[in-house]
């Protein structure tokens, strides 16, 4: 049992890591515009912390904190959805393609986080 749980530990931590990385190859690509480097930089900080605060869930030291971590994730991966939500991909079909995604990614970490919360309260 112990390995199944590490086993999706790391498979969480991996995609949430990815997900960060997704972002960042996406923004890249983005038009270089004056209107964007806010929401690029929100972005840029809130994908990130998603896989962060799930690291630092995994070593936390108590339920407790372990709880107030993941409910962080949940928070941080809503707040990539809207930054994303928010850019204009100035109708570029394969970048506004790409945003859609990660949009979904964003979605699908929330209910994961969300799932973990509830099964556990």
């Amino acid at each position: 049992m112990i390995k199944t749980q590490n086993t999706k530990r790391y498979d969480l931590e991996e995609r949430t890591f990815s997900f960060a990385k997704r972002i960042r190859i996406f923004l890249k690509k983005l038009p270089k515009n004056i209107f964007f480097y806010e929401d690029i930089n929100q972005l840029t900080r809130s994908s990130g912390s998603v896989g962060a605060n799930y690291i630092e869930a995994n070593e936390s030291l108590s339920r407790k904190d372990f709880f107030m971590r993941i409910k962080i994730c949940r928070k941080e991966a809503k707040e990539s959805k809207y930054w994303l939500q928010l850019i204009n991909c100035d109708n570029d079909l394969i970048l506004d393609k790409e945003r859609l995604i990660l949009i979904q990614e964003s979605i699908e970490l929330t209910s994961i986080f969300g799932s973990i919360i509830r099964k556990n309260e």
